[in-house]
């Protein structure tokens, strides 16, 4: 049996351009004489579809989509793509929708599966539009040596919740992956959308292992990939055989056709081709790319380079799907602004990357080199637009009015947060008519430590379009940051992209005179670890203190200031640019926390 996985980009609700995708990869694997060609979840509309699937006409385009390509491209050929459509009771009246699987051969639908484990948590929401299906559904094609038996599975069928620990979700419920080899199934098809996480993918390879062995049969799973909106998707389509091994697995963060003979009569299996199908521009693709040299597999990507090339494909769809060709973003010399920077050279080419160095009263000249300094290692333009004089007019509009309030002036007490504010939000309204005048998105550099306690301005630093580093902790931007300097020519810059200087210094803000990140925050190694444990694995205080007890910082009163700092910044979140997800718990659609509340954690 000859089975290519094809690991599609589709763009939401673009159904056009997801089925050119679509038919270019059958055409490919029908050059290599596939029997069978799955395709991800959701390919034909994107994943996740959310409240497009509400809208009027959109399920009966997603079909019609559908059978076109499947009566053009499933002769000779089983094509087994994936929908919503109506969910019918037996009478034919409509009770909601299915997440489908729609099986095509000989130019006609020959079968459906509706997925029956619908996850709702983090950034699921599948209760909220789909009904779960009631069968399993297995089909038999022939392949060289004969009739064999697939059966079909659509992404969290097989995981159960497992890879994200809400396994106690379906305890109750039936397992249909059981059922699939009670039917006599010689192999399973999985279609999946599941967004990247660090640490997920080894998670997920573990569960397919588990199946494999435990019926004896080979499974196959095939992932979207690219980025849509604050999700990325990397792919990672694998075959696994009865004892576990993998036989063949896609490269991680591309678009990829993968075509592997599976000879379910025999011992052994053979990859026929894989091939790799970037869908990026010419401009958004680095030298090492370019030359050749691929990333590899992600067996072969340690946590660091899974990270790079997450955020990079993030950036990059964002844009592309968007409508944004070009990028601006403010460069403090920082560290959070350089990592950014890199990340968007490689994702949109240096030539669509403006770089603004916006220095201020209290801006260091080892900053504003520093800033200079990336931006000649990135290839990138830099401006120069200094906040002085835009400043001193608006404290002096300020000060008169604060008077008259018999409020504390700004010029009385040099400065205060009202003036360090207005530093930022002046840089936050130069950076957005720059990008009104340019039409380049405003890139924001804030880091998930800072966002998660507030240490960042509203209409100021928060302005932009895009938060890259949203959900990176401030140890994991040093750990990028030292990973691109060590690896750049592997990874498509000409040098070490990221200053000495921007690394080496101690974090600053630069809003007041001799300021630090610190002489306000613990130190990040210990911010972010109760960061860790409060918001991603939704531990208490009085749990963080007992597990943290004798640890330097870890103090009750730290822990209970960050946890307070981190509940009171809940409506400065709520107003961020979408941010890309990395981790399991990042801000945004996966944690919904209220705003006006009055829980105390104990």
């Amino acid at each position: 049996m000859r089975i290519a996985l094809a690991q599609t980009n589709p763009t939401i609700g673009a159904l056009d351009a997801n089925a050119a995708a679509i038919a270019a990869m059958l055409d490919k694997a029908q050059d290599l004489e596939a029997d069978v060609v799955l395709f991800p979840e959701l390919c034909i509309c994107g994943y996740p579809p959310r409240d497009l699937l509400l809208q009027s006409g959109f399920l009966e385009a997603c079909q019609a989509t559908a059978d076109r390509i499947g009566a053009a491209h499933s002769r000779g050929t089983v094509v087994i793509l994936g929908l919503p459509r109506p969910a019918l009771d037996t009478s034919g009246r409509r009770i909601g929708l299915w997440n489908s699987l729609a099986v095509y051969r000989d130019g006609g639908q020959m079968d459906w599966y509706d997925k029956r484990l619908l996850p709702t948590y983090d950034v699921f929401d599948e209760d909220r539009y789909f009904t779960p299906g009631s069968r399993a559904v297995a089909i038999d094609v022939r392949g060289r040596a004969g009739m064999v038996r697939l059966g079909l599975a659509i992404c969290e069928d097989l995981w159960r919740g497992e890879d994200a620990g809400f396994a106690a979700r379906y305890s109750d419920g039936p397992d249909p992956i059981d059922e699939l080899a009670q039917l006599g199934c010689r192999a399973i098809l999985s279609a999946s959308a599941s967004p990247f996480v660090l640490g997920k993918g080894e998670r997920h390879l573990a569960i397919l292992q588990k199946h494999a062995k435990k019926h004896n049969l080979h499974v196959a799973s095939v992932n979207q990939v690219g980025g849509n909106d604050d999700l990325i998707f990397d792919g990672r389509s694998c075959v696994v055989a009865p004892d576990g091994r993998v036989i063949t697995r896609a490269a991680a963060f591309e678009t990829a056709l993968v075509c592997i003979d599976l000879p379910l009569t025999q011992s052994t299996t053979s990859v026929v081709s894989a091939i790799t199908a970037p869908d990026r521009t010419a401009a958004a693709i680095s030298a090492a790319r370019l030359a050749g040299a691929g990333h590899g597999h992600d067996e072969d990507l340690s946590d660091d380079e899974q990270l790079f090339h997450a955020l990079v494909l993030g950036v990059r769809d964002y844009l592309g799907k968007t409508g944004f060709k070009s990028a601006l973003l403010g460069l403090s010399g920082g560290i959070d602004s350089a990592v950014t920077a890199a990340i968007a050279a490689i994702a949109l080419g240096p030539t669509n990357v403006l770089g603004v160095s916006l220095p201020g009263p209290y801006s260091s000249e080892h900053s504003k080199a520093d800033a200079y300094d990336l931006a000649e290692r990135l290839g990138i333009q830099c401006i120069t637009i200094p906040i002085a004089p835009s400043f001193d007019g608006a404290v002096a509009a300020i000060d008169p009015a604060m008077t008259a309030l018999n409020t504390t002036t700004l010029g009385e007490k040099l400065p205060d947060l009202a003036e360090e504010n207005l530093q930022s939000r002046l840089r936050g309204t130069i950076l957005m008519a720059l990008s009104n005048r340019t039409g380049s998105i405003v890139l924001t550099t804030g880091n998930k430590s800072e966002l998660a306690v507030g240490y960042c301005t509203l209409y100021g630093d928060m302005n932009g379009g895009l938060a890259v580093l949203s959900d990176v902790t401030k140890h994991w931007v040093y750990r990028l940051a030292q990973f691109m300097n060590e690896q750049h020519a592997r990874l498509g810059y000409a040098k070490p992209p990221i200053p000495a200087g921007s690394i080496d210094k101690p974090p600053s803000a630069e809003l007041r005179p001799n300021q630090t990140d610190q002489d306000s925050l613990p130190a990040y190694d210990v911010l972010d670890e109760i960061l860790s444990r409060y918001v991603e694995r939704h531990q208490s205080a009085s749990q963080i203190i007992t597990a943290c007890a004798g640890r330097p910082g870890f103090d009750e009163a730290t822990v209970r200031r960050v946890i307070r700092l981190t509940d009171l910044s809940e409506y400065k979140r709520r107003q961020a640019a979408t941010g890309l997800k990395v981790t399991g718990v990042a801000f945004g659609t996966g944690r919904r926390m209220p705003i006006a509340q009055g829980w105390k954690s104990p």
